[in-house]
């Protein structure tokens, strides 16, 4: 296992694009690709990291920097919750603008206005049911050390918050939206590659996905990754799709 780093070596005040890797299920080439797609797409300088467990085969422009400990009652597992540690009251030292992406999206389009769009907290709307205020958390923005009371009442309330809700998007969304401080990015800028980028049914036999007008970053959740969209495979039965070949255009570093 490579060593990953407990400090922070970036000035503060920077844009900082954050993601985070654990176990095995994804490699090192999603964080390699994610941030090959991110210099492609976010114009100026930026600091990327990756909160992980293991930094080896990552690429050197990577700041590889250790998951802060959620610090959950014994023989809990963090799995489910671990992306509240990006809201540390320091992270590693880390301050400034922190744009937060799942590392198994697909980056299509400019990624300047995530750092400028106005807003406290910016977190994609939910897909399915528009009038929840829950949130998917592949795409969030915050400013560093201005939340941490969003993991400072998790922790203090994990077995209540355990029996409401779901998992980190659903009591993050909440709890911010309760403050006042939740707001949504333009519903086109981070479509659902299930939801928005396959054909209907039975066109979805004969025509291949596509980036949807206006996209920016295409979230993969639920039945493909961006090699089995690629491959036009599903891991449900009765559900086809010709090979999405657009990815490659961009997964790649």
């Amino acid at each position: 296992m490579s060593l990953v780093s407990d400090t922070a070596v970036t000035p503060k005040g920077d844009r900082h694009v954050i993601c985070m890797k654990w176990g095995t299920k994804y490699g090192p080439e999603y964080v390699n690709r994610l941030y090959a797609m991110v210099r492609r797409h976010l114009s100026g300088p930026f600091n990327f990291v990756c909160l992980t467990d293991n930094a080896a085969g990552i690429r050197p422009e990577v700041q590889c920097l250790s998951i802060p400990a959620l610090d959950l009652p014994a023989g809990i597992p963090e799995r489910g919750w671990t992306k509240l540690a990006t809201f540390s009251a320091d992270l590693h030292g880390l301050r400034g603008t922190a744009l937060f992406l799942d590392v198994d999206v697909v980056v299509t389009g400019s990624l300047d206005a995530f750092f400028t769009q106005p807003g406290e907290f910016l977190i994609i709307h939910d897909y399915k049911r528009p009038w929840r205020i829950t949130g998917n958390s592949s795409v969030y923005r915050f400013e560093l050390g201005a939340h941490p009371d969003v993991l400072t009442y998790f922790r203090g309330h994990f077995d209540q918050i355990r029996q409401q809700f779901r998992n980190e998007q659903a009591y993050l969304s909440d709890f911010l939206h309760r403050q006042g401080k939740l707001a949504y990015w333009p519903a086109d800028w981070c479509p659902s590659f299930k939801y928005h980028c396959i054909p209907a049914w039975p066109s979805n036999y004969w025509k291949a996905p596509f980036v949807p007008q206006g996209a920016r970053v295409v979230i993969f959740h639920g039945e493909c990754n961006p090699p089995d969209a690629l491959a036009g495979r599903r891991n449900r039965r009765f559900r086809h799709i010709q090979p999405a070949t657009w990815v490659a255009d961009h997964w790649h570093e």
